[in-house]
């Protein structure tokens, strides 16, 4: 499976950007998405998961409130909704694909296997 992210760039704080996530294969509808975020210096962290059907998401507390995952599985895309921008919300988000998570493990990088190239965001204060 292939993840191509697209919809960052720049934002003034308070605004609000949707950042888009295609995978290449139908069988997208049967994995687990996120999207992680990685800013200069530190190590990728969660930010947003949604189970297959997309009645389950999670969120870090740092976005919860002001962020929303989405997935349309008729267009094999997943969604991150962002408003309420933050300077610190400024990183490189990547969208991520598992065929085989668990709930508990939906924060965890490491555990999947499928990568999208990263859209950059960057708010101004």
């Amino acid at each position: 499976v292939q993840l191509q992210a697209s919809g960052g760039g720049p934002v003034q704080a308070g605004g609000s950007l949707r950042l888009s996530c295609v995978a290449s294969e139908r069988t997208f509808g049967r994995m687990v998405m996120a999207w992680f975020r990685q800013a200069p210096g530190k190590e990728r962290e969660f930010v947003a998961g949604i189970n297959l059907s997309g009645g389950a998401t999670d969120y870090s507390d740092s976005v919860k409130g002001r962020f929303t995952i989405s997935r349309d599985t008729a267009k094999i895309t997943v969604y991150l909704q962002m408003n309420s921008l933050k300077p610190e919300d400024t990183a490189v988000y990547y969208c991520a694909a598992d065929s085989t998570l668990v709930r508990s493990s939906w924060s965890n990088p490491a555990a999947y296997d499928y990568w999208g190239q990263g859209t950059q965001v960057t708010v101004s204060s």
